[in-house]
């Protein structure tokens, strides 16, 4: 025996597990340690011990009891906190993930689970050639969404072997810093702008990355539907309720994967949080667009978000023949291939696509000189207990309000009304086909929301006073460069919508091969029968079957984010002094407070008018103050508060990205904004 006084009197034994796969080796071992020793001593002390010649470069400690990583290899015992009763894992930082996409495909890849999960998105996003990571996140499925999956699976007979897409040997996920992939920087383009598949001075990159021609057509590509029996059994939401369920299961961004239970090999899915699409550009983004585009599919075949029959025939018709047919044919070409056109004379012939819509006017508008619309308009005011009132007035929009009077020539005079529509709700009432063009407006007042409803009478009027009703809600003026191209943005999804079944478009539905339920929500599957959907769904297509692959997702895109849910994601609250639970919906630019019985508005706030939040984490309740002396809190019962703190935090750092900076992102702001002091 040795006797303490050998050790001194301050030495005490730590007990570490040692991940390792070595069976013939022990996995525990005690360490005979002073609380002066440092992390990286510990470590040494370690390595030496298990006496396995490996390289533990990526190991580290995890602290089981206190679930945190210890990191800091400088930092010694006693700063720590780690005392004897302290049980120690000594594990690898990388660990082996399984991803679900937007497109539901599954992935399989190495990830940190030591580094915050901001980091690791981004390293993520870095493998699949995904830009702009900070826009996506991690999903843990809440325990409802996945009781519909597992009573399938009961009653399943034959286990689904799901395929899974393995990309363990990306260099960039096990640690190293390797060939960037097809992520680049640079800004040479790497897709063709119409297609989609990478161009041809990009193939030689494939050999360095994980993402082999195949992998990237999965990435990159929609795949066939799947059948309407799948789509039954997925879960979908029916009331603001379920649809708040969706959205509680975000990971904390500014903590690791292991600190928030998650373990080696569990699925996680990935994707979009923030619904601010930055720099949508088709040379640098198939994959991303390509993803997008599947989150919106997904969020409207399983009635996410809401939209009227008339909206789902033309997402079906994007689907149906354009999407999926062009991403077959698209498939089917050689990649490797080298192009005889030659790069310069491609880049020219090709029309950029954008979301924008069209191109800024190059015309130097005078500043001081703010457009204003005047015109005959009808005015709708629901009336309980009786009809809408509809009269026709004078209306004219200026700044960011509107004004109507009794007609043109009392105009000089005062208005029966002025509406100021800064931070207001605009939604539109549209039936194309019945050439009703309406818009419904919601104005905050002292004690809700005032309803008010503007008719117009055709396209290019309903364009024009839309355009102009979504600038002056988020406070700005028809000055502003972004109304041409929101007029234009308008124009086009109106003519997506207006359509006319030529004759000779189809004389047979029943001989075009195709399942029409695949498109279309079971709400509109169940409507009609399936000769009359595949009509519908052919009608529709007339005006997109021009359109190039990529233009296609664009545009389905594009008519996702007309709806007028798009961008709300939804959590159950309960407000300060109130007695009852709402909904408070969070957007890119505002929160939302909605009825949860009648799902109708009751109180809108804006960002930009936002002084300060923050959270008291001993109550978990948020608190919010606004100009004017307006301030709110409220506790979450849907999700924890640090979520709602995340969200509105990360949306305020994402309004400060400009096309002039670098892709580095200022991640220390994004904590800052986002992490809280808990």
């Amino acid at each position: 025996m040795i006797s303490s006084s050998e050790y001194g009197s301050h030495s005490w034994e730590l007990l570490v597990t040692v991940d390792h796969q070595h069976e013939e080796v022990q996995k525990e071992f005690l360490l005979r340690v002073t609380g002066d020793l440092h992390i990286g001593g510990v470590m040494l002390k370690l390595v030496e011990q298990i006496k396995i010649p490996q390289d533990w470069s990526d190991y580290a400690l995890w602290w089981a009891q206190k679930k945190c990583w210890l990191l800091k290899t400088h930092w010694t015992l006693d700063k720590c906190g780690v005392q004897a009763d302290a049980k120690l894992f000594f594990t690898t930082q990388h660990k082996m993930l399984r991803l679900r996409l937007p497109n539901m495909k599954t992935v399989r890849l190495k990830v940190s689970f030591s580094s915050m999960v901001f980091r690791a998105v981004s390293d993520i996003c870095k493998i699949l050639n995904i830009r702009r990571s900070e826009e996506l996140s991690l999903l843990k499925q809440s325990e409802d969404t996945l009781k519909k999956k597992k009573k399938k699976d009961k009653n399943s007979k034959d286990p689904v072997t799901e395929d899974i897409l393995n990309l363990c040997n990306s260099p960039v996920s096990s640690g190293l810093s390797g060939s960037p992939g097809l992520y680049s920087k640079t800004m040479t383009p790497i897709y063709d702008p119409a297609s989609g598949t990478p161009a041809s001075s990009t193939i030689t990159w494939f050999s360095d990355s994980p993402l082999t021609e195949q992998n990237c057509s999965v990435l990159a590509f929609s795949h066939p539907n799947c059948s309407p029996e799948t789509l039954a059994e997925m879960y979908q939401p029916r009331t603001l309720a379920d649809k708040a369920k969706l959205n509680s299961g975000w990971l904390d961004s500014s903590r690791s994967l292991m600190e928030q239970g998650i373990l080696e090999d569990d699925q996680l899915l990935l994707r979009f949080k923030y619904y601010t699409f930055f720099d949508l550009n088709p040379k640098y983004d198939a994959v991303r667009i390509n993803q997008i585009y599947e989150q919106a599919r997904w969020a409207i075949l399983l009635e996410e978000i809401d939209c009227t029959e008339e909206e789902m025939l033309i997402f079906a018709a994007l689907q149906a023949y354009h999407v999926s047919k062009l991403s077959i044919s698209s498939e089917a070409q050689d990649f490797t291939c080298e192009s005889e056109v030659d790069e310069v004379e491609a880049a020219l012939s090709n029309l950029e696509v954008t979301l924008e819509g069209g191109n800024t006017s190059n015309i130097l508008e005078d500043i001081t000189d703010i457009p204003k619309l005047a015109d005959n308009l009808k005015l709708v005011r629901p009336r309980k207990l009786s009809l809408k009132a509809i009269k026709p007035y004078w209306f004219v929009f200026k700044d960011t309000s509107v004004s109507y009077f009794k007609n043109k020539e009392a105009a000089q005079g005062e208005p029966i009304e002025k509406l100021n529509l800064k931070g207001c709700e605009v939604v539109p009432d549209v039936n194309v086909a019945a050439k009703k063009f309406g818009i419904k407006l919601l104005i905050p007042v002292a004690d809700g929301m005032n309803e008010v409803y503007l008719r117009c009478d055709n396209e290019n009027q309903y364009a024009r006073w839309m355009a102009a009703c979504v600038l002056a809600s988020k406070g700005k003026t028809m000055a502003d460069s972004s109304y041409h191209p929101e007029v234009q943005k308008i124009l086009s999804f109106l003519k997506m919508k207006n359509w006319t079944m030529s004759p000779q478009a189809v004389s047979d539905p029943e001989s075009i091969d195709m399942k029409p339920e695949c498109f279309v929500s079971l709400r509109y599957a169940k409507k009609y029968k399936s000769k009359q959907l595949v009509a519908r769904i052919l009608e529709a297509h007339q005006n997109v079957s021009q359109m190039t692959l990529v233009e296609a997702k664009l545009r389905f895109i594009q008519a996702w984010q007309s709806l007028p849910e798009f961008g709300l994601s939804y959590y159950i609250v309960r407000f300060r002094g109130s007695k009852k639970d709402d909904v408070l919906g969070v957007s890119y630019n505002r929160l939302i407070r909605i009825d949860i019985a009648t799902g109708d508005p009751i109180t809108t706030w804006r960002f930009s008018n936002m002084k300060q939040w923050n959270v008291n984490w001993e109550i978990r309740q948020v608190a919010i103050e606004f100009d004017q002396n307006v301030s709110i809190a409220f506790t979450c019962l849907s999700a924890d508060c640090k979520i709602i703190h995340e969200y509105i935090g990360g949306y305020i750092f994402l309004s400060t990205r400009s096309k002039d900076q670098n892709e580095t992102l200022d991640e220390d702001l994004f904590h800052k904004l986002t992490g809280g002091q808990e």
